[in-house]
């Protein structure tokens, strides 16, 4: 009898569990998130978190549409003038209200801010004036146009100024902005807890009382989580466990284009481990490239899904350049380019890895195809978090990393190839390229400006400061009971509109 009541209260508690859980989203995370202030951040997944945390002025649609948010409306008044009209009645978490000098202020905070990441994208921006409490004009050094789109990402978050200026640095710790949900509490490599904000002003759109992330690198955790209703949503699920998410019936997979690349990023010049050979040799790192099958690791690694390229965007955007296809393996060229380089073999080279099932399987497969050529390949496996750290600092040789790429080809190159970029982590510095991208943003013309970066991809291509290996697809998995999923190509989870069916 006992065991029979101890049972049937499990039942009721599991039945109460379940039914307050109803109201709470569990998304699985690849990797955890960096900081969580705007300005700082640089993660992928931190972008992810901050769908939920912080609105933009603007958003992209599956289309890649710029859409308005937190910016109702925009004008150019002159090339070199963007005046924004702002959504009325908006508050941050802490009840400030937002408004023009809110807008001010954040624009100011990313341009000056010591660490700040946004700086290189928006810094083309003069002057921000308040026109009017809904008003903001921006003034510009030179016309921009990939500008809007930029603000459709994290240079585009408004943050709360009280609590960004009483935090200070450690804003990141408690973000406040006027996003769907508030920040709650983080447990570093375990959840971050964001709580709805009642105040938010769509509210109607938000059907979940609380999201909680959940950092999940081992693929087969996530799937077994997955499977068992643990997590509700997986933002990536890879390419070799689409087939047995597929067979689940409790389970849905979408697939959809996505804006992404995986890339080999070298450090040039930043520090003492620029240094080392690979870093100090064009002819090195020709050789390390002309040395890899891009299509045999994807038929490998990601089960043949993922597009093998040579650049920045995918080939179904209007900023690709024709003629830039991804080269056959040429092992004879390899052998010959280390051999002129005069370095004796084996090359060593140090690789920093994000500790992920499928970047230890690439960078593996690399491994051995460069063995081939002369190359030592030493992989340094890393926490994700850890390696943006590491990467920032020049703790690095080379750095098997992805992007998650910009609806303007603008924010997948500038950022990394620009001299003194906020994220040219390897310190790369061309005058072509410098030129080709200063000429690109300062043109309207579709063509124009991807004539710039054809000439750009020339001399990237001499230089190789970035190796660029394929362009994923995006693949999420979810609950079938999940509805209002909607698959836009930056790979971004909108909770606006999510719902779970009883």
């Amino acid at each position: 009898m006992r065991l029979f009541l101890l049972a049937a209260f499990c039942g009721l508690t599991c039945l109460s569990a379940a039914a307050a859980s109803a109201q709470t989203l569990h998304i699985a995370l690849r990797e955890d998130a960096d900081i969580l202030d705007p300005t700082l951040a640089r993660s992928y997944v931190g972008r992810i978190v901050f769908a939920g945390l912080c609105d933009k002025l603007f958003d992209i649609d599956e289309k890649l549409q710029i859409v308005p948010q937190l910016a109702l409306s925009y004008e150019w008044s002159d090339p070199k003038t963007l005046v924004l009209h702002l959504r009325p009645n908006v508050t941050f978490h802490d009840g400030e209200a937002f408004d023009a000098d809110a807008v001010k202020y954040s624009l100011e905070r990313h341009l000056t801010m010591q660490g700040s990441f946004r700086r290189a994208e928006i810094s083309v921006i003069d002057h921000v004036a308040v026109v009017d409490p809904m008003t903001v004009r921006l003034v510009l050094k030179s016309p921009s146009s990939p500008l809007l789109a930029i603000l459709s990402d994290r240079a585009g978050m408004i943050v709360a100024p009280k609590a960004a200026e009483a935090a200070g640095k450690d804003f990141g710790l408690h973000p406040v902005c006027t996003g769907p949900f508030q920040f709650t509490e983080r447990v570093a490599q375990d959840r971050i807890v964001l709580d709805r904000y009642p105040g938010y002003w769509d509210s109607r759109n938000v059907h979940f009382d609380r999201v909680i992330y959940q950092p999940m690198p081992d693929s087969a955790v996530l799937m077994a989580n997955l499977h068992t209703g643990g997590i509700d949503l997986a933002e990536r699920v890879l390419p070799s466990d689409v087939a047995e998410a597929r067979k689940d019936p409790k389970l849905r997979v979408i697939d959809s284009p996505s804006l992404w690349y995986n890339g080999i990023t070298f450090n040039l010049a930043h520090g003492d481990r620029a240094k080392a050979p690979i870093g100090q040799s064009a002819l090195l790192r020709q050789a390390f490239e002309a040395a890899i099958d891009r299509q045999a690791l994807s038929e490998v690694v990601f089960n043949g899904l993922y597009s093998p390229t040579i650049q920045a965007v995918p080939a179904s955007s209007p900023f690709y350049v024709p003629g830039f296809e991804a080269p056959a393996r040429d092992l004879a060229k390899a052998v010959a380019l280390v051999k002129q380089s005069g370095v004796p073999t084996p090359v060593v080279v140090s690789m920093n890895v994000p500790n992920t099932p499928d970047n230890t399987q690439t960078a593996e497969v690399i491994q051995a195809m460069v063995r081939e050529a002369g190359f030592d390949l030493k992989i340094n496996l890393i926490e994700f978090a850890s390696s943006l750290s590491a990467a920032a600092q020049g703790d690095f040789e080379s750095f098997l990393i992805g992007w998650s790429g910009r609806a303007d080809a603008d924010g997948d190159l500038y950022v990394f190839l620009h001299t003194g970029a906020g994220q040219n982590d390897g310190r790369y510095s061309n005058p072509v390229v410098d030129h080709a991208l200063d000429t690109a943003r300062g043109l309207t013309d579709v063509a124009a400006r991807r004539e710039q970066y054809r000439v750009l991809l020339e001399q990237e291509r001499q230089d190789l400061p970035i190796i660029y290996l394929n362009h994923p697809v995006n693949i999420v998995g979810m609950s079938a009971k999940l509805s209002g999923f909607r698959p836009i190509p930056d790979g971004i989870i909108r909770l606006q509109g999510l719902s779970v069916s009883k």
